[in-house]
């Protein structure tokens, strides 16, 4: 087998080895697509609503606003002393 003959032989098997990545590709695009069809079309895709009661915020209440602020300028002042 001559260098050329095996170019030749590597040229195709790319070339196909790349349409069948392709090829998969393409059929994965579709089932993909149709597969959101069909859970939109059945309704999979609404979260359901619970009539649990919300969490609690996470944030602290307003009335401790200014126990947190004490404390950050309490830090603040022992870093800048040392």
């Amino acid at each position: 087998m001559t260098i050329s003959e095996m170019l030749s032989q590597s040229g195709i098997l790319t070339l196909l080895g790349m349409g069948v990545v392709f090829s998969f590709l393409i059929i994965m695009i579709f089932a993909m697509t149709g597969l959101h069809a069909v859970i939109h079309a059945l309704g999979w895709d609404k979260e359901e609503k619970k009539d649990a009661a919300p969490a609690a915020p996470a944030a602290a209440p307003a009335s401790d606003n200014g126990a947190i602020i004490a404390a950050i300028a309490a830090a603040v002042h022992e870093k800048e002393s040392n």
